[in-house]
């Protein structure tokens, strides 16, 4: 139960103090990690199948079950499971046709492994500006950069800067909030650029009722141990393209010819799938995907409903014809106390309120500091004020402590 007058108390011209006093409303007293998963259904019984069966690699009926159940759930033809999402996203790239030296544009407000994906191609990554309202891409603003930077040779857009082709768009739907796909699909149709979705953050995301990372000819997806479910490790290739799907499990699988009994192999492939034991845990998470995902919106209308009497803060809320999973709930400064941002990171932290800056944008970071980028003036001022606060779902499931 949220009760009223908690901020109030609090020394006015102190906002940690009072973001702290807010926080301690909605989770109360205890300390309380950034996310955490949480494990309250058949988890310990499959792990026991998949472990008495002894198929616990990539091989096994919990895996093609967690395919099945994936796409089941997301509305694709196909997923094809891999042993992280950067994987997933590396394969999801060369499927798209990325090549050495080519260019791909991504925002510079992402988690470094985005880019890093692209570079595991041969590829640049070409930093782009993102937009306040939904965290994403900014497509108006990349459509009219485009019109300035490419042109078209031989039935490709080439960066008229650099010489290299501009192969394809990553639009990541930051903190599980859904970008403008849709818009970004359009655009990218106009220049002959493949749109490959970064859906790490967004499992459980719709946009107009159409879920996050099936936009594109190929999503990707993360089950990494912080994201709403987990399978320990692990990722996804999301398509509705049955060659692409076979393409995807062929280079996955070291690209193996299938055989009896010999080890061959036609191309250079890699050991990406994932194994039986991790979808035997992605099974159990998915089935109380709905409950989990309930549990995070209760959590966001708490802290909402906490921070209202906090001046020059919001708590970042789902695009218009969006639902996000709310992955990671998110507080934004305003531009007048920006600078505050790390007394308030210190603040909660010091009291074991885990709470975290938005990642350094990657073309500040040495192995992306020369690649070509727009301007990011939208980029460079959320990177100063974004915060993210504790997001477990079990602070919200029925019967956890809320502070009251």
């Amino acid at each position: 139960m949220i009760t009223s007058g908690v901020v109030k108390a609090c020394d006015d011209s102190d906002i940690g103090a009072q973001i702290v006093a807010a926080i301690r409303m909605v989770v109360g007293g205890r300390a309380v990690a950034l996310h955490e998963p949480h494990f309250g259904g058949n988890e310990w019984h499959y792990l026991k199948d998949c472990l008495d069966s002894t198929f616990v690699s990539s091989v096994g009926p919990w895996v093609n079950r967690f395919e099945d159940l994936l796409a089941a759930y997301t509305g694709a033809r196909f997923a094809v499971a891999t042993v992280n999402g950067t994987a997933a996203l590396h394969i999801a790239l060369q499927l798209a046709g990325v090549v050495h030296h080519d260019e791909v544009l991504v925002p510079a407000l992402t988690f470094v492994a985005t880019s890093n994906a692209i570079a595991y191609c041969g590829a640049v990554p070409h930093f782009v500006e993102s937009e306040e309202r939904t965290l994403g891409v900014d497509v108006a603003a990349l459509r009219d950069y485009l019109a300035g930077i490419a042109e078209r040779r031989d039935g490709v857009s080439v960066n008229r800067f650099t010489g290299r082709v501009l192969r394809a768009v990553v639009p990541m739907h930051t903190f599980g909030h859904p970008a403008d796909v849709e818009t970004l699909a359009a655009v990218a149709g106009e220049f002959g650029i493949a749109v490959v979705e970064d859906a790490a953050e967004s499992l459980g995301s719709t946009r107009r009722g159409r879920h996050t990372g099936t936009f594109g000819a190929l999503g990707t997806l993360s089950f990494n141990g912080n994201k709403t479910i987990t399978t320990g490790g692990g990722g996804a290739i999301l398509t509705d393209d049955a060659d692409l799907a076979l393409r995807a499990k062929h280079l996955t699988t070291t690209a193996r010819v299938t055989h009896r009994w010999e080890y061959r192999h036609d191309e250079i492939g890699y050991n990406y799938r994932m194994p039986n034991l991790n979808a035997a845990l992605g099974c159990a998470q998915l089935e109380q995907l709905p409950v989990l995902l309930a549990a995070k919106r209760r959590l966001h209308e708490r802290y909402a409903a906490a921070l209202a009497s906090v001046p020059d803060v919001r708590l970042i809320d789902e695009p218009e014809g969006c639902r996000s999973n709310f992955w990671l709930q998110t507080l934004l400064l305003d531009q007048s106390v920006e600078t505050e941002r790390n007394s308030v990171l210190a603040r909660t932290n010091d009291v074991g309120i885990m709470t975290r800056p938005v990642w350094v944008l990657n073309h500040r970071l040495p192995a992306y500091a020369g690649v070509p980028r727009m301007p990011l003036p939208v980029a460079e001022s959320l990177e100063r004020r974004i915060i993210n606060l504790p997001s477990s779902a079990q602070l919200a499931l029925p019967g956890a402590a809320d502070g009251s």
